[in-house]
């Protein structure tokens, strides 16, 4: 319980930042340049998706919902991170830190389930290719994508809940680059209870990235099995090219998510702690579009039409003046 004379800290101050003026705006240049680069590829991904009749898939639907998600996945931390750059105090309030933890938490489970989601799709798509029509309709791609956004908004809110509840009166200064469980409940006052939560947190956490890494890897258990009974070269390659970027954008994704959530006790330096949360908070996002499009043949092609069309347009508005 936290005691009379206490006073709860209402802000916390991040203190993972460079200190240096020089230091912050060389950081600050090339993560403002990949938000930028990570909300415009995944609004082309988005767009080209919906203008093209062709790409009215499964396989693309959940693509397009992904790109969706990988938005409002970095909108809920790098923004704070660039302004905290650019700012002398780098504080954030504890609602807002809730709130952060919240959205990036909910964000990041819905793309867990979302993979996984797709990995099912993969899994139909070349194990039952005569009923995937049937089976894997419009209807079920948005129940499946209904559910995974339900499933990663609610199972982070006991946590958030039981966070808001505890006293922070000691240092309010968080090892941290954004606000996350483990930094956040370090803080607290009311030892015990903190040790417990962290404790619940990581099984928490385990069970959510086990659950769908088990359920990924069964997936494309069934898929090899396949694919290795396909006779010719050239039908193996081309059933596998369909999994390759999905299996890549996993493998970069949870295995960053993996380093931070699945250490139980042990401790990393705070160079290793920003250099993982960097990992799948900002890197992974980046390269999921350009995986997306540069691996993907139909959609740099639809790029490649819709940026000649709007080259024809703008010659042709210019060639009426």
């Amino acid at each position: 319980m936290e005691s009379p004379n206490q006073t709860s800290a209402q802000e916390f101050i991040f203190s993972a930042f460079p200190h240096s003026w020089g230091d912050s705006v060389l950081c600050f240049v090339p993560l403002l340049f990949i938000y930028a680069f990570i909300v415009v590829g995944n609004l082309v991904i988005i767009t080209v998706v919906q203008l093209n009749a062709h790409l009215n898939t499964p396989m693309y639907f959940f693509i397009s919902a992904l790109s969706f998600l990988e938005i409002w996945y970095t909108t809920a931390t790098i923004p704070k991170m660039l302004s905290s750059l650019l700012s002398e105090r780098r504080s954030i309030s504890l609602n807002g830190c809730l709130l952060q933890m919240y959205f990036f938490h909910s964000t990041g489970i819905s793309e867990v389930c979302l993979l996984t989601a797709m990995a099912f799709d993969r899994y139909l798509a070349i194990c039952s290719p005569l009923h995937y029509p049937t089976i894997m309709t419009r209807k079920l791609c948005a129940q499946l994508t209904l559910g995974c956004c339900v499933c990663g908004f609610l199972t982070p809110l006991p946590e958030i809940a039981w966070i808001s509840t505890l006293p922070f009166c000691g240092s309010n200064h968080l090892e941290h680059i954004f606000c996350d469980f483990l930094p956040v409940l370090r803080l607290a006052c009311t030892n015990t209870q903190a040790i417990v939560m962290i404790q619940v947190v990581d099984v928490v956490h385990a069970v959510e990235i086990i659950t769908a890494v088990t359920l990924i890897v069964l997936s494309y258990v069934g898929i090899v099995a396949v694919i290795l009974r396909i006779r010719s070269a050239e039908g193996r390659r081309k059933a596998f090219s369909t999994c390759v970027s999905h299996l890549t954008v996993f493998l970069l994704f949870f295995g960053s998510v993996a380093l931070m959530y699945l250490r139980f006790s042990a401790t990393y330096s705070l160079f290793w702690d920003t250099a993982i949360a960097l990992s799948f908070a900002v890197l992974s996002p980046f390269f999921n579009p350009i995986i997306y499009s540069l691996r993907n043949k139909e959609i740099k092609e639809a790029i490649r039409k819709h940026m000649g069309q709007a080259k024809n347009f703008f010659h042709k508005t210019r060639d009426l003046q």
